[in-house]
Order: structure tokens, then sequence, then C-alpha cells
């Protein structure tokens, strides 16, 4: 009898923690998102029906599935942050957000998920915002498959699309984002995985992490910000087959590296930049089965950056290939292609006979002496880098690639 009792409450209790469906439309009883939540009970789906829902300052504080049907729009009206998630376990799909609140003191969000775990951010359109998706200690997390499309035209008053602090273990996927400060911004953010996204006509930074360990950046296209991507202060971090192009402007790079130790820089495509990658304070970094096409520069290497590795990448019609600001090379350059090395390979193993010097006089004076860009293409440029390379004074003269290949690389 004791066993019989058990198993009925047993089944009583699962009856009454099953998870419910709670609608919200405007002609239902529940006509507002936050009396859904406030009806409903752990666990539970809420589904938003088609609609404009006039609501800001919503709090997310139990386990839920928030579902949009046909997008809804969820209206902040401009009064300040929209959703706030609190809670582990929350799902919100399918919604369209729209009119942020915009501050100097408050970075409100169209959504914040905060002090959360085991969250999903996914199939969101998000316009007219300060910031878009703000993660806030939080873990466990994947922010998939949204459009995030804001309208910043200077930094001082404008947000960033998606954004990470304090985070840990989140997966940014097959999200589109354009017109913000930094379209993904991460500080002090470890173990995330950010792969197949678009972020392009940003203000300032398409990418933007400092502080951030252990990061894998895959399969993403950064393309016409206003400075390109900006990496700082981290360490063990893996760029793969990324796009950066179109990044144009007197202080815009494709990448920037500062303060990254210990990282891999493989199978990326740098084209039409200003500067392809700009180094700093950089080391142990493996760059390799890089493509650097039409750059300004390829690389420029500054001060403190020691023990890299460039091998077999592809360094194809850029007006410099490396810019070089010390007559010390720590720094090793082997089996690469280089479009306007004009060795010849005699013996037709596929390897010049004579090393390239990938550093020419004329970039290290462009260097110190921006105005004689002028002077690119004249016959005098061509004499005084002819004289550094047969016998070099103001280049590094062990920065050689020993092993130039003759033909295009392919992987």
């Amino acid at each position: 009898m004791r066993h019989i009792l058990v198993l009925l409450a047993v089944i009583l209790m699962a009856k009454l923690t099953v998870a419910q469906t709670v609608e919200v439309c405007k002609t239902c009883p529940i006509s507002t998102l936050k009396d859904g939540i406030a009806q409903a009970k752990d666990f539970d789906t809420i589904v938003v029906k088609k609609g404009t829902y006039k609501e800001h300052n919503v709090l997310v504080n139990k386990p839920l599935t928030i579902i949009g049907e046909n997008y809804p729009v969820i209206d902040g009206e401009l009064k300040g942050e929209i959703i706030t998630v609190t809670s582990d376990n929350v799902t919100v799909d399918g919604l369209f957000i729209i009119n942020v609140g915009n501050s100097y003191t408050a970075d409100y969000a169209a959504i914040r998920v905060k002090n959360s775990k085991n969250f999903l951010i996914q199939n969101l359109v998000l316009e007219k915002l300060f910031f878009g998706i703000y993660i806030e200690k939080s873990r466990d997390g994947k922010v998939f498959h949204n459009k995030i499309i804001g309208e910043a035209v200077e930094e001082y008053n404008s947000g960033n699309g998606i954004q990470l602090w304090y985070s840990r273990n989140v997966q940014i996927e097959h999200n589109f984002v354009q017109h913000v400060r930094d379209g993904i911004y991460l500080e002090f953010s470890n173990d995330c995985v950010i792969k197949n996204n678009v972020s392009a006509l940003n203000v300032r930074y398409g990418l933007h992490f400092m502080f951030s360990n252990d990061d894998s950046y895959e399969d993403n296209t950064f393309e016409n910000n206003g400075a390109g991507v900006a990496v700082m202060f981290s360490k063990r971090i893996q760029m793969f087959n990324n796009i950066f192009k179109e990044n144009w402007g007197t202080a815009s790079y494709g990448l920037l590296l500062k303060e990254i130790n210990d990282a891999e820089i493989v199978g990326n495509t740098f084209e039409n930049n200003t500067i392809g990658i700009n180094i700093e304070g950089s080391n142990r970094i493996n760059y390799k089965h890089n493509t650097f096409s039409n750059n300004g520069w390829a690389i420029k290497v500054k001060g403190a950056c020691y023990t890299n590795i460039f091998t077999e990448n592809n360094f194809l019609y850029n007006s410099f290939d490396i810019a070089y600001n010390s007559k010390v090379n720590d720094n090793e350059f082997d089996k690469n292609y280089w479009s306007s090395y004009t060795g010849y390979d005699l013996d037709k193993n596929g390897i010049g006979d004579i090393p390239y010097r990938p550093v020419k006089l004329f970039s290290y004076i462009v260097n110190r002496t921006p105005e004689t860009i002028i002077l690119l293409r004249s016959m005098f440029i061509d004499i005084i880098d002819f004289s550094e390379k047969v016998s070099p004074v103001f280049t590094p003269d062990d920065l050689l690639d020993n092993n130039p290949q003759i033909k295009k690389l392919t992987w």
C-alpha cells in the first residue's frame, strides 16, 4: 500500500510540474509579455502572437521559453532597457525588438542576460538600438542567428551589437551585425566560440576583445568597418578562416594585435585593407595559410614582437609586404609565396634559389615620413630598394625567407 501511495504522489507531482503554454496576444486574457511572465510557472512556454507590444523593463526571472510567432514587435519606446534575463535556463526566440533607450550613464540593451547560465538567444531582429545583446556575468549559453541593425554615426553616443562582459563558454554563431559601434565586443570573457558571423559597416571595430583568453574565432567576415578588428591583452586565441576586407583609413587595419601571446592565426584572408595585420607586443604566434591580397601593408610589425612564425602564407600584390621598425629580428619567415619575388628556380623544386627580403627600404622610410608615399612608383624608389637588398643597412639583415615559393600556395 505504501508503494502505491508513493507512486501516486510521484504521478501527481509530475502532472503538477508539466510545462504549460501561455499565449500572449492583444485580444487574449494575457495581453502583455510582462503579464505572461508573471502568470507563467517555471519551465513554461510563452507564445507571443503577432502584433506590437509597447513594453520595456521586461524582467525574465524564472526559467522560461519565450517564442515569438511571426515576429511580434516589442517596442521599448526609447524608455530604457527592454528585456532583462536573470534566471538560468531561459530561451528567447523570434522577437522583433526596437527602440531601446539611449543613455550616457547606463548601457541599455535590447536584451540583457545577467548572472545566468544555459541561455539561448536566437532568431531575434533588433533595430533602433543602443546596445543589442548584452551578456553579463553569464555562462554556458548560445547567441544564434540574430540580425542586429543599428543607426550609429559616432562612437560616443552608440553601443555595441553583441557584448560579453565577464562571461564564459558562450557560443556566438550566424549573427549579422552592422551600423553599431563595435559589432562584437568581449571583455574578460573566456572559452567562447565566435563563428560564421558577418560584422560590417560599424563605426569602430567589426570585432573588439580585451583580456579574453582561450577563445576561438572561425569563418567570420569583418568588412568595411571603421578600424577593422582589434585584439588586445589576451592569450591562446585561435583565429581560423576569417575574412578581413575593405578596412580603409589613416588609422585602419584588417586586424590589430596588441599584447597577444601564444595564438594561432590560420587560413584567414586579408584583402584591400590599409594594413592587413598591425602587430605590437605580441609573441609566439603561428601565422599559417593566410592570404594577404592588395593591402597597403600586408603586415606591420612594431616593437616587442618575438618568436613569431610566418609560414606558407600568400603575399599577393600588396604595396608593401612587411614593415619593420627595428634592425633586430627574432621572427621566422619561411616557405611563403611573395608575388614580388623576382628570383629563379633552376633546380625546378618549387623553391626560389635565392632568399627573399620582404622588408624594403622605402617601407622603412614611409614608416618614418608618411608623406614620402607619393614617391611609391618612382624609379628612384626602385634604385634605393635594390641597394638595400644588396647591402642591408637600415633593415634587419637576417629577416629573410630562405625558401620562397615559386607558385601561389593552395590548401
